[in-house]
């Protein structure tokens, strides 16, 4: 069981970063739905579980330890393999880019500090655990990943008392659509780092819990976080970088401090999991790990610029687009001991 929770709490932490804490990505992908919004979040949960199964019981088959080598069992085709290798990685530092982004946004608009300051504390964070490697990553999200699922619960808790008479508005339609593409790009993101905890597994019979109790964690974080959404209008919501954050400010002030936890301790370990995915993949041999690690830091201070909200609604949806493929290759591929061959 232990194994089983260590594991669920980095793909929790993997997950719930940024973009999902802060509103920024239930309020774009779900809550502009309407009531058809909560219906999409119940499948994505359900489609990212069934995921997290098949691709753990395929990389725990084949003995997986790179993102080529996962890529090489669905596409024989070498040059195409290197040219989705080099999108994946891409789409993982761009994340990583976003992660430190979002840091520092929350110190701008809540602290009132140069988001600079903020993104610069992050990055220095990330590179002190990068050069721990995974057992790094492990240890950051055993300790942080508990704490935010319980605020993240507690406030939910708070807000279904307080919360006014529901009126869930509809702005936009195609909504499966939405809930594909933001299945998509988080499985882009999340395949890495599942590759990464393959050795973490001693048990493959512990696969199927880790994929059920992800889900389900998932389910419940997701509606607390779109239900938080609802004690503010979509005129007030869309004027915010953090949407959840701007509500915590204003409607549970008190709850303040707690959730500023919540939202910095998220953006920490998704990007210390976006980050060694990235890492892991680039990175052949020890000696240019650092070398990765000290450039991966200082390039991310460039594009802070560019602005948290901006990154994350232009660059996910286009990479959620490319990731749909891949979903469909994996939910068709044959669980079998012979699954290269098929």
């Amino acid at each position: 069981m232990k194994e089983i929770i260590s594991i669920v709490l980095v793909i929790i932490g993997a997950l719930v970063g940024a973009g999902f804490a802060s509103g920024q990505e239930i309020y774009s992908f779900f809550y502009l739905y309407g009531i058809n919004g909560l219906f999409g979040i119940i499948i994505m949960c359900i489609l990212m579980a069934l995921l997290i199964y098949k691709i753990l019981k395929i990389i725990n088959i084949m003995n997986i330890d790179n993102y080529n080598d996962f890529l090489k069992i669905f596409i024989k085709n070498i040059k195409i393999n290197k040219i989705i290798n080099i999108i994946i990685n891409i789409l993982l530092l761009l994340s990583f880019y976003i992660m430190i982004a979002g840091f520092g946004a929350y110190f701008e608009q809540e602290i009132g500090i140069n988001k600079l300051i903020g993104s610069i504390i992050l990055s220095i964070l990330c590179g002190i655990v990068f050069f721990s490697n995974v057992k790094g990553v492990l240890k950051a999200s055993n300790i942080i990943v508990p704490l935010l699922i319980f605020f993240i619960i507690f406030i939910g808790v708070k807000n279904f008392l307080n919360l006014p008479k529901l009126e869930i508005i509809q702005i936009k339609k195609n909504w499966i659509i939405s809930t594909i593409i933001y299945t998509s790009y988080n499985l882009i993101l999340l395949i890495p780092v599942l590759i990464s905890l393959r050795k973490q597994i001693k048990k493959e019979g512990n696969i199927k819990y880790i994929a059920i109790f992800s889900g389900i964690i998932m389910i419940i974080l997701s509606i607390i976080i779109f239900m938080l959404l609802q004690n503010a209008s979509i005129v007030e919501l869309e004027k915010q970088e953090m949407p959840a954050v701007y509500i915590i400010s204003n409607k549970f002030c008190q709850y303040r401090a707690i959730y500023a936890f919540i939202i910095l301790g998220s953006i920490f370990t998704t990007a210390i999991s976006v980050g060694i995915g990235f890492l892991q993949n680039v990175s052949k041999t020890n000696s240019t790990f650092p070398q990765f690690v000290i450039l991966m830091c200082i390039t991310s201070l460039v594009v802070t610029n560019f602005g948290f909200s901006k990154l994350l609604n232009f660059v996910y949806p286009i990479f959620g687009y490319i990731g749909i493929i891949q979903i469909i290759l994996i939910l068709t591929k044959k669980l079998t001991n012979n699954i290269a061959k098929n």
